[in-house]
């Protein structure tokens, strides 16, 4: 679903690939990730080279990177879900477990829901509505990493960014138009 929306954005060479070489030949890399943290890692580094791959590409030569749900939170340091996993570790945070104080609040997070910006402007990310699936959530070092936040029984971190990487905790692929328009923008970008 990811690929079909980059192609809708207007990206006209899109791979699904775990063949380490076709991401040290990309132009940009988006990591989407469904289920849990160290299922997505694990399966990450299983793969002869790929997180070397990914570290060359994105941290070394700037490559522009958008993790999406699981892919943006593979980026801070670890995770805490089904036991401690670390991350890739490129932006220091923990991932932990919604605890809302209000029982009232549904664990996981699912559906609509604000994105606000915590920065002037962003070449990327705008504030709008997004859709959200997920029970756990990025808690950063610094909050200079901090690009949108959003609210699900108390205010949690919806997007992080540094130099060329940009996460986003909501699914653009399920946000029509506002995801459309955010990976557009990702396609344009120029870090």
């Amino acid at each position: 679903s990811v690929a079909n929306a980059l192609k809708a954005a207007g990206a006209t060479d899109v791979r699904v690939s775990s063949d380490p070489r076709a991401v040290v030949n990309a132009a940009r890399i988006v990591l989407p990730g469904v289920g849990a943290f160290a299922a997505c890692m694990n399966a990450l580094s299983s793969i002869n080279g790929m997180v070397d791959s990914l570290n060359r590409c994105v941290r070394e030569q700037g490559v522009p990177f958008l993790g999406i749900c699981v892919g943006m939170q593979l980026m801070a340091d670890a995770s805490e879900e089904h036991g401690h996993c670390d991350g890739l570790g490129w932006i220091g945070g923990q991932v932990t477990k919604f605890a809302p104080a209000d029982p009232s609040v549904l664990i996981p997070h699912m559906g609509w829901n604000d994105v606000i910006l915590t920065q002037s402007s962003h070449p990327v990310v705008t504030s709008g509505e997004a859709y959200f699936l997920h029970s756990y959530h990025v808690v950063v070092d610094n909050d200079a990493h901090v690009v949108a936040t959003s609210d699900h029984g108390g205010r949690f971190v919806a997007a992080i960014g540094k130099d060329n990487m940009l996460g986003v905790q909501f699914h653009p692929e399920k946000s029509q138009r506002y995801g459309l328009d955010l990976l557009r923008r990702f396609l344009d970008w120029t870090p």
